[in-house]
């Protein structure tokens, strides 16, 4: 049985070997970025494990022999669900070895962006003293609204974090009932209500056809004067050009990216330059016991399809 791993950013595939291969799997692996390659590297593979690699519709009619497409990660928007649904072929994501990471990785980003760290670390390190920025930006979590975008398993871990900090949460998340919002402290708000209220949006909603490019220029300019942006959702909620622009005008005082469209960040990005924007490059996952379950979770879930076991998180509707 052949298994292929579309493209990884682990030193080796030495974990997902030790799983598969006793069991009598073939591994083979590419880094592979266009359909060509990844045609050529799973058509006749019996199960796929993908990371960033496009595996759009084109890919997925050419799989001769898939029993399963496995995503590393949580999001599953790079996968042509509809037509691996068609063909019968169950994709699954691995949606809980990130949740604390993740969780970790916003609220470090919520206290950045409300407390000036970047700036006024650059103002020091250039041998200036005091403040970088105006005391207006400096604030208390105490004292603001925080918007969360989605209440699933992340939104409701950051929840959980923020609350000892005192501030008042608002939640929109058309899927999810007002009273396990009201039970983790938060209130459950229109998203018209989110935009207008929050002083500080926090997106941790999947990309769709509903949520991509949610945060754009009419939107922005909902959002009160001043008020921050926080993205460790997925790159395509936010319309990039737009939020550059409400940062250049002031009408936002900050922004905390950690996923971006395209990835990798241009690198003339005006954001990279802006002393009020703070960026990392798509890793709030990363921990090595984060990277030991996913990459565990990952190959256990090919061999369980090759095996004709029941799967966990099948995120298109295939059922054996």
């Amino acid at each position: 049985m052949k298994v292929a791993i579309t493209d990884y950013t682990f030193p080796s595939l030495e974990i997902e070997q030790a799983i598969l291969e006793p069991e009598g799997c073939t591994v083979v692996s590419g880094q592979c970025r266009t359909p060509e390659d990844l045609i050529a590297l799973t058509a006749d593979a019996d199960a796929v494990i993908t990371q960033f690699a496009p595996m759009n519709a084109e890919v997925v009619q050419a799989l001769q022999r898939a029993r399963i497409i496995v995503r590393y990660g949580i999001g599953y928007d790079n996968v042509a669900c509809d037509v691996a649904r068609e063909r019968a072929i169950p994709v699954c994501n691995i949606p809980e070895f990130c949740i604390d990471e993740v969780a970790d990785h916003t609220v470090g980003f919520i206290l950045s962006a409300t407390r000036s760290l970047r700036a006024n670390s650059e103002h020091m390190v250039q041998g200036n003293w005091g403040l970088a920025v105006p005391l207006t930006q400096m604030r208390a979590l105490r004292d603001m609204t925080i918007g969360l975008v989605g209440f699933g398993r992340i939104g409701r871990a950051v929840a959980a974090r923020l609350t000892p900090f005192g501030c008042r949460m608002l939640v929109f998340d058309p899927a999810v009932d007002e009273a396990p919002i009201a039970a983790a402290g938060c209130i459950k708000a229109s998203w018209d209500t989110l935009l207008e209220s929050s002083d500080l949006v926090s997106l941790h909603c999947p990309s769709n056809e509903h949520t991509r490019g949610m945060l754009n220029t009419e939107t922005l300019a909902r959002m009160q004067a001043g008020s921050i942006v926080v993205n460790v959702g997925r790159g395509d909620l936010v319309c990039l050009d737009a939020l550059t622009a409400a940062l250049q005008s002031g009408h936002l005082s900050a922004a905390a990216l950690d996923v971006f469209n395209p990835e990798p960040l241009p690198s003339d990005s005006p954001l990279l330059s802006m002393p009020q924007v703070l960026v990392t490059s798509h890793i709030a996952s990363a921990s090595p016991r984060a990277a030991q379950t996913l990459r565990e979770t990952a190959a256990r879930q090919a061999l369980a399809a090759l095996r004709g076991e029941p799967l966990s998180n099948v995120v298109n509707g295939v059922t054996a």
